[in-house]
C-alpha cells in the first residue's frame, strides 16, 4: 500500500504502519483462540510468538494446556495485562472479547485473517483500542521484524 493510500476507517498506509510498530513492540501477548491442535493457527499463532521472545498467554475456554503452559478461560482471568491481544478466532468471538480487552486496558488488538470484521473494528475503537486488521498476519511480521 502507497503511503499516502487509506484504508478502511480513513487510515493512512503510515498511520497503520505505525500500529503494527507498537504491536510488535510488544512485551506480553494474550492469543484469544490458541488451540492445543498443532495444525490449527490458534496454535501456530501461540507458538511462533513464544519462540519470537515474547511473554504469551493463551486464552481459550475450551483448553487448559498448550504444550505444558496454562490456558485462561478468559480475558479477565489473565495473571497480567497483557500489552497486546491477537484474535484468531471467529468474528463473533472477536467482537464478543473486545469490550473486555478494553476494559481490562489492552490499548492494541491484532486481528488475524478471518477473525475480524467491521462491527470487531469499530468495538475495538469504542474501547479505546488501535486495531490491526484486513489481512496483515502476525507471524509474517513477528518473522519480517525479526529478519531485519
Amino acid at each position: 500500500m502507497r503511503e499516502d493510500a487509506t484504508r478502511p476507517g480513513n487510515e493512512t498506509a503510515a498511520t497503520f504502519r505505525h500500529v503494527i510498530d507498537a504491536a510488535l513492540g510488544a512485551r506480553s501477548v494474550a492469543v484469544l483462540g490458541a488451540s492445543r491442535d498443532a495444525a490449527k493457527y490458534g496454535h501456530k499463532v501461540y507458538t511462533s510468538m513464544k519462540r519470537a521472545g515474547y511473554q504469551v498467554y493463551a486464552v481459550n475456554p475450551n483448553a487448559d494446556e498448550i504444550d505444558g503452559d496454562p490456558v485462561y478461560p478468559q480475558l479477565d482471568c489473565l495473571p497480567v495485562k497483557p500489552d497486546l491481544l491477537v484474535t484468531v478466532t471467529p468474528p463473533a468471538a472477536t467482537e464478543h472479547a473486545l469490550p473486555a480487552a478494553g476494559d481490562a486496558g489492552i490499548r492494541i488488538v491484532w486481528m488475524q485473517p478471518g477473525s475480524e470484521s467491521e462491527a470487531a473494528v469499530n468495538l475495538a475503537r469504542a474501547h479505546g483500542m488501535q486495531a490491526v486488521y484486513g489481512g496483515p498476519c502476525v507471524m509474517v511480521a513477528v518473522a519480517t521484524r525479526f529478519r531485519k
